[in-house]
């Protein structure tokens, strides 16, 4: 096992009435979703750039990546870019560094490299790029792969983080986890994350 469903053939309560509510409201009033203006900042468009880390495919041949690139259009956001590099720490972590510097990227994805084997370097090399982590996405990613993988969850380090406002995830190379990261969870967020990024 060295990233989420690595083998290619593998393939992702209403809230109570409040009169009804007995207990004490007055220690809620930071939860967020109580703020008309949570959302505020949000951006509705993003630019997203996409790394494939492989040293065995190439962009024809590239399910995860058209997976990622499915989604994000179908979501209304564009694909500014498309990239695949070698599994080498430099070629990774120059491919990111750079996407970061672009203006029109706001969020990039990169896909494979995040297992155990000795070329599975993604993770090093993205993240000293790192000014922030967000250490929830890797958490609930792996949460949510329980029930189709298993403990085998215990061999994927997918992450996620920040820099220079400029959101990064790092995510396994199947099909199947790009479908269930980027579907399920960054897209949900994504929009919201770059907003508070960009809050002066």
């Amino acid at each position: 096992m060295t990233d989420h469903a690595r083998d290619d053939g593998d393939e992702d309560a209403p809230r109570a009435n409040d009169d009804h509510r007995s207990h004490d409201r007055s220690d809620e009033h930071d939860r967020p979703d109580d703020h008309p203006d949570h959302h505020a900042h949000d951006v509705d468009e993003l630019g997203f750039g996409v790394v494939t880390v492989s040293s065995s495919r190439s962009l024809d041949d590239d399910p995860a990546g058209d997976a990622i690139g499915e989604l994000v259009e179908d979501d209304g956001h564009d694909m500014v870019t498309r990239e695949l590099v070698s599994d080498d720490y430099d070629s990774v972590q120059k491919t990111v560094d750079n996407l970061v510097g672009r203006k029109d990227v706001d969020v990039v994805v990169t896909t494979g490299g995040t297992g155990v084997t000795p070329d599975d370097v993604t993770i090093e090399a993205v993240q000293p790029l790192l000014e922030k982590e967000l250490p929830g996405f890797g958490e609930l990613f792996r949460t949510l792969s329980y029930d189709e993988i298993g403990t085998k969850v215990v061999g994927t380090r997918a992450t996620a983080g920040v820099v220079d406002g400029v959101v990064i995830f790092c995510l396994p190379g199947s099909e199947n986890a790009v479908r269930l990261g980027t579907g399920d969870i960054l897209l949900r967020e994504a929009s919201h994350l770059v907003g508070l990024c960009g809050r002066e």
